[in-house]
């Protein structure tokens, strides 16, 4: 077996942004997310959750793809929600998701805000590039380079887990 550290972020909403995670739905959720996350033998560090999305921080083995580990946990958990908890109303994730990766030290910060989204949701507080209520929302610029330009090597200092009031 090969020796590997991926740990990622991921960060996906209900359709439409509905507040849909209602209390009777949210637990039993976040269970299931956590055991279908482990059939696939992705490990769940934290799960945290709102009305409208949800927050992962997982370790996902290379020879699943995030889009593969994402797209099977969020159909598998729609599923669940609607033919075994039954919701009065019917229950989507948006299409798309949010994925950043980490290193080992971050993931402790990582976790902690993670766990902590309904106090940040609650006092109006939150990561606007984590929650992407910001313009950066569809991976990094385009990078162009001139011929002649040595390639710099851009390196963030730290992953930024520090929150900032954002208008919900």
């Amino acid at each position: 077996m090969s020796f590997w550290r991926h740990c990622h972020h991921l960060v996906w909403a209900t359709r439409g942004r509905e507040p849909s995670i209602q209390p009777g739905i949210e637990g039993p959720l976040r269970a299931y997310i956590v055991s279908k996350s482990a059939e696939l033998g992705v490990h769940i560090y934290a799960i945290g959750s709102c009305r409208d999305h949800i927050h992962l921080v997982a370790a996902i083995p290379p020879r699943l793809s995030v889009a593969q580990v994402v797209k099977t946990v969020k159909g598998a958990s729609s599923h669940f929600v609607n033919h075994v908890l039954c919701p009065p109303e019917r229950f989507a994730w948006q299409h798309g998701y949010g994925s950043m990766t980490m290193g080992a030290t971050q993931r402790a910060a990582a976790v902690a805000y993670v766990e902590s989204q309904k106090q940040h949701h609650a006092q109006g507080m939150a990561n606007a590039w984590l929650e992407r209520y910001c313009e950066r929302e569809s991976g990094p610029p385009e990078i162009r380079q001139q011929p002649d330009e040595k390639l710099r090597i851009v390196r963030e200092r730290v992953a930024d887990y520090d929150v900032a009031e954002v208008p919900f």
